[in-house]
């Protein structure tokens, strides 16, 4: 597909340009606080094609808060009035929601830009962009409804009080990548992610706006839609982990680099940089074709940072602070002061000993009665320990004759399980792109617990609904007779054990090709097959993923044993 876009620009894009309304320094049209400094770049990495359009714009037809639009969205607060169009916090009255709305005349030069590029963004339907709602001409205005999203925190005001953490920049970039990399599959970019337009909600989930509309209203597009894309995610990258814009113009409340240094890696800015996201972030960073890193092949599409990421050993959490339990402090209830005055500091308080147990005249009548039971207890008890020994003595030959068949019995029954090796594993992913984490999926048979495999991340656990499952197919080299399959898991798991025909000469490649045979969930499954198996290739499909604690939802497969 030929790179073309119209794709998104930060709406609140100042630019020079002052806005009209008092309000316009303090809110985005998410309802996220808006930084003073807001898009005081001149465009550095995406250009400009389009500012030249402002000028002919027709005025915007004069709207007040409480206005309605078509009889369901009452506007509030104007956040952004700019080129011709206005930026609204408002009110959906039918569902009772507050939600964001572009407004520009029918008769702007970029109306039908604007429409189009709203229903191809609304089409998406990813998650992990903020969506939009409606699309609308009427009564001389175009206008388009978005999502609003209270909860949010830009990453300029995230910056603003620091750089990330290494786990949460590498979240950052982690979500960031892989929404482009799904809108790019789509033929949507944006040319303007920038601080501004990621945000963070309080779930942890990042989330992007702006996804085509704000292209289209600011008139900015590029031949090379994905290659600035990329570029605009290693700047994210760079900034996050430096808290400086890798430019030499300052901006989104940001230093710039010094001037006449050129661009230097992260881990040259700052002391303690995580190396791994120093690299990653400057082979995003691409100049005329040419990595700004030394070691690795730059990377020009989001597609292409997502597998450079998924390369990378992953940055964990940092470990939690656990302090130590307080020390132990008795109570006056304890100490037999409980309901008197407390004793001075420094005097040692007598303790009354309590009194001796059941020396009252009903305590001694229940001691006789306990003593008379039990001696009545014993007594049962020897006589019917002498009657069994005397009928066991009786049928001793009968007893001796029965053990003999028991025991025959039980040898005859008797089944030795015995291990299968696995001669080789491979990840299995038919209906998604076909690559699921294939650098660790040895893991799995490698003997060692503290070592797993693990799939992509998730937004549920069932695969965000994009897919039914993903899966390891384990190869035993020759067709072999298999009675369970045992699988450790890192969180609670759903697993299906498939297993291939027995006179399939090479692996199938389709989830079709293999038979469901057994399935399970937890944390260690057994898989036992319900009747005889004969297979060379076994398919460990997981249908349901545990959450993995930083918003998102992931399977890890341990250790995997085949005995037969």
């Amino acid at each position: 597909m030929a790179e073309r876009s119209t794709a998104a620009v930060d709406v609140a894009d100042n630019s020079g340009d002052k806005p009209l309304t008092a309000k316009a320094d303090q809110a985005t049209a998410d309802g996220v606080a808006k930084n003073p400094e807001r898009d005081t770049d001149i465009d550095q990495t995406q250009g400009r094609d389009g500012a030249e359009d402002s000028g002919r714009a027709s005025s915007p037809t004069e709207l007040h808060s409480g206005h309605k639009l078509a009889r369901r969205y009452r506007l509030e607060e104007c956040v952004t009035r700019l080129d011709g169009f206005s930026s609204w916090r408002a009110v959906d009255e039918k569902l009772r929601r507050a939600v964001g709305v572009h407004i520009l005349p029918a008769d702007h030069v970029r109306a039908r830009a604007v429409l189009a590029a709203a229903r191809s963004a609304a089409l998406l339907g990813d998650p992990r962009f903020v969506q939009v709602l409606d699309a609308v001409e009427e009564n001389d205005l175009v206008y388009v409804v978005h999502e609003w999203l209270p909860d949010a925190t830009e990453l300029t005001a995230l910056l603003a009080a620091g750089p990330l953490e290494p786990h949460d920049a590498y979240q950052m970039v982690s979500q960031v990548a892989a929404a482009m990399a799904a809108s790019h599959r789509e033929g949507l970019a944006h040319l303007r992610l920038n601080p501004n337009a990621v945000l963070r909600t309080s779930s942890g989930q990042w989330r992007i706006r702006g996804l085509a509309v704000n292209a289209a209203l600011r008139g900015v597009g590029s031949d090379t839609p994905q290659r600035t894309d990329t570029e605009a995610i290693g700047a994210l990258l760079y900034a996050a982990l430096t808290q400086r814009w890798p430019y030499e113009s300052d901006a989104y409340g940001l230093a710039g680099l010094p001037k006449d240094i050129g661009l230097i890696a992260p881990d040259q800015v700052r002391a303690g940089i995580h190396r791994g996201l120093s690299e990653l972030a400057m082979r995003a960073l691409v100049n005329d074709g040419a990595t700004a890193s030394r070691h690795e092949a730059a990377c020009t599409t989001p597609e292409e940072l997502v597998k450079a990421i998924g390369e990378m050993p992953r940055v964990r959490p940092p470990e939690p602070a656990f302090s130590g339990p307080p020390e132990y402090q008795r109570t006056t209830y304890q100490q037999g002061t409980y309901g008197r005055p407390s004793a001075h500091a420094g005097v040692t308080q007598p303790v009354v000993p309590p009194p001796a147990p059941l020396q009252s005249r009903t305590g001694k009548a229940l001691k006789w009665a306990v003593s008379a039971l039990l001696i009545a207890a014993l007594g049962l008890g020897s006589w019917q320990l002498a009657d069994a020994l005397m009928d066991r003595g009786k049928n001793s030959d009968d007893t001796n004759t029965t053990q003999t068949q028991d025991e025959g019995d039980k040898g005859q029954q008797q089944v030795i399980s015995k291990p299968i090796t696995i001669g080789g594993a491979r990840d299995f992913d038919p209906l998604g792109d076909n690559s699921e984490k294939p650098a660790t999926v040895g893991s799995v048979y490698d003997g060692d617990p503290s070592s797993y495999w693990q799939t992509d991340y998730y937004l549920s656990s069932d695969f965000g609904r994009l897919k039914s499952g993903v899966g390891v197919i384990l190869d035993l080299k020759k067709v072999q007779s298999v009675s369970k399959v045992t699988v450790g898991f890192l969180g609670q798991t759903s697993v299906e054990l498939r297993a291939a025909s027995s006179d399939a000469v090479s692996e199938p490649t389709s989830l079709s090709a293999y038979e469901k045979v057994a399935s399970g969930s937890g944390t260690t499954v057994n898989l036992k097959p319900d009747k005889p198996l004969q297979t060379r290739y076994l398919l460990v499909w997981l249908t349901h993923l545990p959450p993995d604690g930083e918003g998102h939802w992931r399977g890890r497969v341990t250790d995997v044993k085949v005995t037969s």
